[in-house]
């Protein structure tokens, strides 16, 4: 597999010249500085292309095109975004960029309630802790109906927690679940934005009425416009699992396990309509079997992500160990089945120095670069062992 690394653009603290470094050979990256729904210029897209190629590494993946939330919902000027979405991506055919990562989850990227919950060995990692999650979702977003989603023994401990927590933590809980996470990915709700909760409350109303049915219709239908301009270009469209991979705050959840992917890839049933495999967000469901999910998905993958979560009956998950069992095997079945697609590693720990250096959340350079040795070293023994 390709090595990648998910680069913030030229004001990442991490420049190019360090993951030459490093062993890294394609950039993972977008135009983070163009608002949501605008096009992308063939001179925006050459000129970052062109900077790329100059440290001898080349623009692997576009990690994301955001798909505009009046997209995802069906609003007036759904249309209209995805014209500008087609000629984006007819840009960044001409230029060559050809692989794109998006994603279709309602309102929210990733949640997470920890983003520095720290192991036994001091480093940290990001974790997510149902209970803290149902007080944010029942206490501080107040949202309607939101007790009824939870069962009686999370209520008495979101109750428990009502006791005893303190303004402070609150705040942290806001600025993790709703700020933290989303701001440097899709701009919806970004640092300094004044009150981040009821801005995302007006975010979630926008998606009253629309199930779970309803949101598969509408990524039909975005897929169905754009394949065109894909054909075209040989451009792979690959779609990310949710994260976490089932339903929270009433939003409903269309990429979680084996059969939501089975159904898209047969809904748009063309070769460029395609699969992100991230294993981390996979994992964080805890009946997914996600070796076995490569193996299925593997033909259709065009990105893969590799990381791991370890996910327990109560509904928490963290980030575990990049030498994992269940990684190893996913490892393996794409350098058999899929070996020339770009991976990058994934939500690397904060270690030594990268708490003092602004990363954003779960893209650390110490932490990451240790994931991408481990990967590297699981990689060179199989393929050893494969020309054997």
């Amino acid at each position: 597999m390709e090595k990648t690394w998910r680069w913030f653009g030229k004001n990442d603290k991490i420049t190019l010249d360090m993951l030459k470094q490093i062993g890294v050979e394609g950039v993972v990256t977008a135009l983070h500085d163009v608002p949501n729904g605008e096009i992308w210029s063939v001179e925006q897209i050459a000129e970052l292309k062109k900077y790329i190629e100059s440290f001898g590494l080349r623009w692997s993946v576009v990690e994301s095109l955001p798909v505009s939330e009046a997209i995802k919902y069906g609003g007036d000027e759904r249309d209209c975004l995805i014209a500008n979405y087609i000629e984006s991506l007819e840009n960044l055919g001409k230029s060559g960029v050809t692989t794109v990562c998006y994603n279709f989850m309602p309102v929210i990227d990733w949640i997470r309630t920890d983003l520095c919950y720290t192991l036994s060995d001091g480093t940290q990692t990001l974790y997510f802790d149902k209970v803290k999650f149902a007080y944010f979702d029942c206490y501080i977003l107040k949202r309607e109906d939101a007790f009824k989603d939870y069962t009686p023994h999370e209520i008495e401990q979101v109750e428990q927690l009502a006791t005893i927590i303190t303004d402070s933590e609150k705040e942290e809980l806001i600025d993790t679940i709703i700020v933290k996470t989303q701001g440097f990915i899709n701009g919806n709700i970004k640092e300094g934005d004044r009150h981040p909760v009821a801005l995302f409350k007006k975010l979630l109303e926008r998606y009253e009425g629309i199930d779970r049915n309803q949101l598969r219709q509408n990524l039909v239908y975005f897929l169905a416009a754009i394949m065109p301009i894909c054909q075209k270009y040989g451009i792979k469209m690959c779609i990310h699992p949710d994260d976490p991979p089932f339903q929270v705050l009433g939003l409903p959840r269309i990429v979680t396990d084996a059969v939501d992917v089975n159904w898209l890839l047969n809904a748009v049933d063309n070769p460029l309509n395609g699969f992100t495999f991230c294993a981390g967000s996979l994992s964080a469901g805890i009946n997914n079997d996600v070796p076995e999910m490569a193996r299925r998905f593997a033909h259709r993958s065009h990105f893969v992500h590799l990381r791991y979560t370890g996910a327990t009956p109560d509904g928490n998950f963290m980030e575990v160990s990049h030498l994992n069992k269940k990684l190893i095997e996913v490892i393996r079945v794409f350098e058999k089945e899929n070996p020339d697609v770009p991976m990058r590693i994934d939500h690397g720990r904060l270690m030594l120095d990268d708490a003092n250096k602004g990363y954003n959340p779960g893209y650390s350079f110490h932490g990451r670069m240790l994931a991408l040795a481990q990967v590297e070293g699981m990689m060179a023994v199989i393929k050893d062992k494969t020309n054997d």
